[in-house]
């Protein structure tokens, strides 16, 4: 069970690379610093591209799920 709650989904279903990662810079700031989002993405990239950004922007990428057609990825944001 995880120990974090996703206070906001950000739904990129259906966005190709490396727009979802383009769409989660712009609304990181849609939550408050220390909580986390739930980001839904079909963008295989984004397994990789996720983990990736949060190492550049300081951010945290707490968990990535994957579904059949669906990826779960959960960030927590720290500044």
């Amino acid at each position: 069970m995880a120990d974090y709650t996703a206070v906001k989904t950000f739904d990129y279903k259906g966005l190709p690379c490396p727009m979802p990662i383009v769409k989660m810079s712009q609304e990181i700031s849609r939550i408050a610093v220390g909580e986390v989002g739930e980001v839904l993405s079909t963008d295989p990239g984004s397994i990789a591209d996720f983990p990736a950004w949060a190492k550049t922007t300081g951010h945290q990428v707490l968990d990535i799920v994957q579904e059949p057609g669906l990826i779960k990825i959960y960030v927590k944001r720290v500044k």
